[in-house]
């Protein structure tokens, strides 16, 4: 690249992504969601803590597995997509063997997404990782929203569609599917709420 980034029409290839996320500021995230170009906001405190809640949980009650924080994932059709998932939950020393900077999402159980006060958050969060993570053939994406005070659990993915997708109030009972196979209480999240 030598300090030029080439995009031919209106899209930028993976090549290219790659070398311009190594090079991006400290501070910066970026991702390439369907092609498209994307800078993931730094998280607030309270996105931080409720992926530490959850890290927590997951550590008592899934000691085997690790929920890796701001995991970069190849995903989307043909694994054309980028992106930094808030926790991608996998076997302990899961991505030790994996070169590079972005992982394979092959043996990820579940991936997480905390909303943030953004502009994009909808059509990030809410539609493109949907979509993405689903491609990739990740079993289960769990989507924290603050704006809505609720969690989604996308699973059973098939032909790049998630075909289950129920919402949860902030303090419901939770179950998992399998894969992950647990209950969250999630109560604690009230705490969070802004």
């Amino acid at each position: 690249m030598n300090g030029r980034l080439y995009v031919k029409g209106d899209r930028i290839t993976d090549e290219d992504f790659e070398e311009l996320a190594r090079k991006a500021p400290e501070g910066v995230k970026l991702e390439l969601i369907d092609g498209r170009l994307e800078v993931k906001p730094m998280p607030d405190q309270r996105h931080r803590g409720i992926v530490m809640w959850l890290l927590r949980l997951f550590m008592q009650l899934r000691p085997e597995l690790a929920l890796y924080p701001e995991q970069q994932l190849k995903v989307g059709a043909y694994r054309k997509g980028h992106a930094c998932a808030d926790g991608a939950l996998a076997p302990f020393n899961h991505f030790i063997a994996q070169e590079g900077d972005w992982a394979d999402p092959d043996g990820v159980l579940m991936v997480v997404e905390v909303t943030s006060r953004d502009r994009d958050t909808d059509r990030r969060d809410r539609i493109d990782k949907v979509r993405g993570y689903a491609e990739a053939g990740i079993p289960i994406y769990l989507l924290i929203d603050r704006d809505n005070d609720t969690l989604v659990v996308h699973s059973a993915p098939k032909d790049g569609r998630y075909r289950q997708s129920p919402s949860y109030p902030w303090g419901a009972t939770v179950e998992l599917p399998s894969p992950v196979s647990i209950t969250l209480e999630t109560e604690d999240l009230k705490d969070y709420a802004d």
